[in-house]
Formats: structure tokens, sequence, C-alpha cells
């Protein structure tokens, strides 16, 4: 896009091609502070960088109960907050998938 806010990068993270597609970064933040929104085509995912949870709201999130699933956040996971401006960029990256058919059915 000419507004510079998609951009396509490849690059080798430990030995693997990562394809990412830029969507945009949080307008209020300065330079130390970057919540983030990406879409990866090729892993069919959407990345996330956003501000570390305190350590009350990991616990809350912990314990709430999700049915089907055990209670706490598994290895491997993690709860990042991301501020109700980006709703935007997260909406387009949700569009970006939906226009790369990522929500193939299995």
């Amino acid at each position: 896009m000419e507004d510079g806010r998609v951009h396509q990068r490849t690059s080798r993270i430990g030995g693997h091609a990562m394809s990412l597609r830029f969507i945009g970064i949080d307008p209020n933040t300065g330079s130390g502070e970057s919540p983030t929104v990406w879409v990866d085509e090729e892993h069919e995912e959407l990345i996330f960088q956003g501000w570390l949870p305190s350590p009350e709201l990991e616990a809350e999130c912990a314990a709430t109960e999700v049915p089907g699933h055990a209670k706490g956040i598994p290895a491997g996971e993690g709860v990042v907050r991301v501020p109700f401006r980006m709703v935007d960029m997260v909406r387009e990256a949700c569009d970006a998938a939906e226009r790369a058919d990522v929500r193939r059915t299995a």
C-alpha cells in the first residue's frame, strides 16, 4: 500500500524462512513501545506483538474457566495486551487472512 502500512518481508530466523505481512503498528506509541500486527500466510497465523500483562491480569486469565479446556496458560503460549485503538488493524489482518484463503477446512 502507498501509505506504508502493508509490507511483505521474508527473513531467516533460526534457519527457517518466515514470510510476514506487516499490517500495522500502534500509532500512539513512541519508539520504545510498539504493539504490532502481522499476518503469516505460510503458517496460517495472525501475529500480535503487545504489552506484557501485569502478574494480576495473567493470573486472572490463567484462572478463567473455558469450556473444554484446562485452566491455566499452556507452556508455549502467552498473554499480550493490545490497545482498543488497534481494532481496525486487527480487523485488517483478519480480512487479509480471509483473502489469502487461510481459513481452510482440515
